[in-house]
């Protein structure tokens, strides 16, 4: 199994396995699958909000707070929120 890239967690999840191999509990494959049934189902409130929040996400891990913030800015969303920089950099 590829290990990589951003479908890796849902092949694993998919196939009832761990990234190394062991069987993942089937509780939480249940539970996982309820709540990603209900996430499912929910209304969203728009693209672009939902870009952002992954932009941020996933981009706290590869950027420093500034460059970050600036990279938002310059794509023409609003810069870090106080909440996100200390979830994230704090």
């Amino acid at each position: 199994m590829d290990l990589s890239g951003p479908g890796a967690i849902d092949e694993a999840i998919n196939a009832g396995i761990d990234l190394d191999g062991s069987p993942l509990p089937d509780g939480m494959l249940s539970l996982y699958t309820e709540v990603m049934g209900l996430e499912g189902q929910r209304k969203r409130s728009g693209v672009r909000k939902s870009m952002r929040n992954r932009v941020v996400r996933t981009g706290a891990k590869h950027f420093d707070q500034a460059t970050l913030n600036q990279r938002l800015i310059d794509a023409g969303w609003e810069g870090l929120k106080a909440k996100e920089i200390n979830f994230f950099y704090g």
